[in-house]
């Protein structure tokens, strides 16, 4: 009696048990940052320009992101990696920009200083992202 090489236990879904609280998490920046960008360009575009811009492009990425994770399939799960890897990019680079010329930014972002002003959590959630998409990999 020969036995099969290939595990029957099925591969979790992207929005399934962690998968879940990243959906709600995702979903709750995307509105967040969505409604943040919204305001502050229609109210005060010429104060911060760039920060505002940077708000509506983070909102843009966590929508995305909240989506693949809805969405599922493989080809939504390698998207959303590499949003979160883009995102995790971004939230280094506008932080530590940020941080090095503060003059550059007028206004805080969703990303400035790593995320401070929302508890660390636009840093922290791509790390938890990608962790689950790697587990998530069929």
């Amino acid at each position: 009696m020969t036995e099969s090489a290939t595990d029957t236990t099925p591969a979790p879904t992207l929005g399934s048990g962690p998968g879940r609280v990243l959906v709600w998490f995702y979903g709750v920046f995307t509105v967040a940052a969505a409604s943040r960008s919204i305001v502050q360009i229609v109210v005060d575009f010429g104060k911060a320009p760039l920060a505002y811009v940077l708000s509506a492009i983070a909102a843009c990425v966590y929508g995305f992101i909240t989506y693949s994770l809805v969405r599922g399939g493989e080809k939504a799960r390698r998207a959303a990696l590499v949003c979160c890897a883009a995102e995790l990019l971004f939230v280094l680079i506008v932080g530590t920009w940020t941080l090095a010329d503060a003059s550059a930014f007028p206004d805080k972002t969703v990303w400035s200083d790593y995320g401070m002003g929302y508890l660390f959590i636009p840093v922290i959630l791509p790390v938890l992202g990608m962790l689950w998409l790697r587990r998530a990999k069929r």
